[in-house]
């Protein structure tokens, strides 16, 4: 347990990344709260307090960053052009020198390419706020780890789900879905195999940007009817795209228009990882075996 490791942003992601590092890394989390703080501590990690919609002094995790491997699984602000949470963060870092930086962002930087395959050498071409926020954030991570020589990677990330993130609520509601003929395909990636992803980033001389997805190119549509079979409940009903709005909410409805295959080669034969859950069905049905062990 010689190898020190902070985890940023310990949530549903991080907390299972904490448990899988914890038999060779000493693991240190960051927590905002009382609460989320006690809870970490009760997961045995060494809790460093840190609010990042908050002033940082200069410096002030200097010390627990420095020699570290650093996962950074925090998102941005849901507003505004850039993420001040990272900008805090890398401030607060004051003149530490990490192993490594791993920041985790997402496919939505590739934007809508109507289908089209997307590896991590295609153009950056976000078409919302939240991803064009994401995308200076990268920029953020790799510029602050060229002007230290510290080893940068950049995992992107599509939907996640696992025990606990699977839309049950959306189907027992009845919320339709698109007719499969109008549906894109999608991109999503199980939490455990997200895990061995940013375990492998952690622990291999590799550095630059990653696709991490199962490979599975399933419609939301598809999903959702997979889902609602392995759960026992009603299939949603379908409904075409010119009638959604209205039926299928804004946030939901504009994440279903932008549509793009991600290739995931890169992970797989640099990063090594071995899917677990690259059938849809496998993903699904250890994520309803699991529910009542997904943290809180």
């Amino acid at each position: 347990m010689d190898r020190p490791c902070l985890i940023v942003g310990c949530g549903y992601t991080g907390r299972r990344l904490a448990r899988r590092l914890q038999p060779r890394w000493q693991v240190s989390a960051t927590a905002r709260s009382v609460a989320a703080a006690a809870r970490l501590e009760a997961e045995g990690l060494r809790v460093v307090r840190a609010d990042l919609d908050a002033a940082l002094a200069p410096g002030a995790l200097e010390r627990f960053a420095d020699g570290a491997a650093i996962a950074y699984l925090a998102p941005p602000p849901d507003g505004g052009t850039g993420d001040p949470r990272l900008a805090r963060f890398l401030e607060a870092l004051g003149s530490a020198r990490p192993a490594a930086l791993l920041y985790m962002s997402t496919t939505g930087v590739y934007g809508d390419t109507r289908g089209g395959t997307v590896t991590e050498d295609s153009p950056l071409t976000p078409s919302n706020d939240r991803a064009r926020r994401r995308v200076v954030a990268e920029a953020s991570a790799r510029a602050w780890c060229a002007a230290r020589a510290v080893r940068c990677v950049v995992l992107r990330v599509p939907g996640i789900y696992g025990p606990g993130r699977l839309p049950l609520e959306r189907l027992r509601r009845g919320e339709p879905a698109l007719r499969a003929e109008e549906a894109g395909p999608g991109n999503r990636i199980h939490v455990d195999d997200l895990v061995e992803a940013c375990v492998a980033a952690l622990e291999r001389p590799v550095s630059g940007a990653f696709n991490v997805t199962d490979g599975n190119p399933a419609t939301t549509t598809e999903f959702l009817q997979r889902t609602a079979a392995l759960a026992g409940l009603p299939a949603p009903p379908l409904v075409a795209l010119a009638d959604a709005a209205g039926r299928i909410s804004p946030g939901m409805l504009a994440f279903l228009r932008e549509s793009r295959r991600v290739d995931n080669r890169r992970m797989r034969d640099e990063l090594g990882v071995e899917l677990r859950y690259a059938q849809l069905d496998d993903g699904i049905a250890a994520s309803l075996a699991g529910a009542q062990d997904a943290p809180g």
